[in-house]
């Protein structure tokens, strides 16, 4: 067991509840380390770890070669901004291009936000250097998306929920709905479309997979009337759906592609890839950040990448998505509480039965109590987004936790 503050978790918590800004709602719990898929409170429970900190934390917790890459750069230079160079991100930024086959140039910050609101900036840049008018350099995205909560990509997230009360929201985008192509081949003929941007697997639109046939017919709109395909892998990339890039599986090269989360394993890291045609659209002076490629965070990054796109990885992930679908298929069987488990890889969402929607977080309250962290996507869908290293036992001990977790739902 660690050393931790002795204050009671009570005492913490009333803290939290004190003195943050109330945006969350976390469980009543103090989380105080971890290690692989298992993590303990402050009180000694132990919980496995189905949501790996929201699809972060893609190595589990306290993994090797991560600790050696951050404590080595700790005593080395923690920060020195963009005004010089070092060399942690300037090997990121060679590596990343090289993994994802059609970039050019990277632009690293850190989050998942910040990546996104750099496609939009670059998306618009692009347009006007083509010497479109503002009114035709629309974005399009579609419904149900995510896409973060700074005021422009909250506005490219098609979800009103997220949007209320931040009006006026800036203009320029326009949703259609996930996966028809025939409505998104419609809205071109408007002539004013600059880039579609999408999810190859929605997340908080509830685990959402692109269609068969769906990306590719994108990028085919896309070529066709002179826009750019813009695709946010913050959450599905990363090896997350059972290749390092996620849209590899639907085919097509994009233009831009963003990426965060699993990128730092935890370590706050966001990066926005740029292909051919728009890297070297942004010129000196056009965009900028403080922290963005710090040494440390690319440090890490650089060392979870190694290990992120390693084929022993990837195939534990193809055994634990295999392993995770038939233990929910094999709960379902018993307690009927799913109408249907979809996904790609270890991004699996359990979409609640008819008479269960609107209770995701009361089932995450059972799986709280009865040792397991689980995530929502939306409130009618369960989210497994466990650690790429999960092994066969800790998943089968999170099924076991599950199934009691569910029973117990069922029966309140």
């Amino acid at each position: 067991m660690q050393q931790h503050d002795s204050t009671p978790p009570p005492r913490l918590i009333a803290l939290g509840q004190r003195y943050w800004l109330p945006v969350y709602k976390p469980r009543e719990l103090v989380l105080d380390h971890g290690k692989g898929a298992r993590v303990w409170d402050m009180e000694g429970r132990d919980y496995v770890d189905f949501g790996a900190g929201i699809a972060v934390n893609a190595l589990g917790h306290q993994d090797p070669d991560l600790l050696a890459a951050l404590t080595t750069q700790a005593h080395k230079l923690w920060h020195a901004s963009n005004v010089f160079y070092t060399e942690p991100p300037l090997r990121l930024a060679e590596e990343l291009v090289d993994a994802s086959g059609f970039a050019e140039r990277v632009f690293l910050c850190n989050s998942g936000a910040e990546a996104n609101e750099a496609a939009i900036k670059l998306v618009r840049k692009w347009a006007a250097a083509q010497g479109r008018a503002p009114d035709r350099r629309v974005i399009v995205t579609f419904k149900g998306s995510f896409h973060g909560r700074t005021l422009a990509t909250v506005t490219a997230t098609a979800q009103p929920k997220y949007q209320a009360g931040y009006e006026p929201l800036p203009e320029g985008f326009r949703y259609l709905d996930f996966n028809d192509a025939a409505v998104l081949e419609a809205a071109f003929a408007a002539g004013d479309i600059a880039a579609v941007m999408l999810e190859p697997v929605q997340g908080e639109g509830g685990v959402l997979p692109a269609a068969p046939g769906f990306l590719q017919r994108v990028r085919e709109l896309c070529d066709a009337h002179g826009a750019l395909l813009v695709l946010d892998e913050i959450q599905c990339g990363m090896g997350r759906t059972g290749t390092l890039f996620a849209h590899v599986q639907d085919g097509v090269k994009p233009d831009i592609v963003t990426l965060a989360k699993a990128l730092g394993c935890g370590f706050p890291i966001g990066a926005m890839l740029a292909g051919p045609k728009v890297a070297e659209v942004m010129q000196y002076g056009a965009h900028g950040t403080t922290f963005g490629g710090n040494p440390m965070a690319a440090a890490v990054a650089r060392a979870a990448l190694r290990k992120l796109a390693s084929p022993e990885l990837l195939a534990n992930v193809a055994v634990q998505a295999q392993a995770l679908r038939d233990g929910l298929a094999a709960i379902n069987a018993e307690l009927h509480l799913f109408d249907e488990v979809r996904g790609r890889g270890l991004m699996i969402g359990a979409a609640l039965a008819e008479a269960h929607r609107g209770k995701a977080g009361e089932v995450l309250d059972h799986a709280a109590a009865h040792g397991l962290l689980l995530l929502q996507a939306g409130p009618d869908v369960l989210r497994f987004v466990p650690p790429l290293t999960i092994s066969t036992d800790e998943l089968a001990e999170g099924l076991e936790r599950l199934r009691a977790a569910l029973a117990a739902f069922a029966a309140a």
